[in-house]
């Protein structure tokens, strides 16, 4: 296959459209009070969900709901660091990324999503640190 070399301002276009995707979604679950991991700019965003339990409650009610879901838990995190990641994208529209918050604040009081409606406490912060760092590798939650 051959690319093209010269731009016609769609890939440009679908970066900017990815970056705000990314910065609204991401702000939207920090200003819910969903506990969220990662680099600021990645459109992979995990979510913390703390347990077993939490993740397949969570998996099957998403379902329920016609929204995919992606988990992951022990042995591939820490015992309490399951958690949810959302793979925002170009293509999302801003419907797409409002259904999936309003999902996820259907899901809380089902769930226990929300550990705080505000920034994680000094209290919860480590409690992150404590449970959440992997071989001398910390993976607190972005601020």
């Amino acid at each position: 296959a051959v690319v093209s070399t010269q731009s016609t301002g769609d890939g440009k276009r679908r970066i900017a459209q990815l970056a705000d995707n990314t910065r609204y979604f991401r702000s939207e679950l920090r200003k819910r009070g969903y506990i969220i991991y990662g680099d600021s700019a990645s459109p992979v965003i995990p979510m913390i969900l703390f347990t077993l339990a939490n993740i397949c409650a969570f998996a099957r009610e998403c379902l329920n709901r016609g929204l995919a879901s992606v988990i992951v838990a022990f042995p591939a995190t820490t015992m309490l660091g399951a958690r949810a990641r959302f793979c925002i994208s170009a293509s999302h529209t801003r419907e797409h990324l409002d259904r999936t918050l309003q999902i996820l604040e259907e899901l809380d009081p089902i769930i226990g999503l929300k550990m705080s409606a505000h920034r994680p406490t000094s209290t919860v912060r480590d409690f992150i640190r404590h449970f959440f760092t992997r071989s001398g590798k910390d993976t607190r939650a972005v601020d």
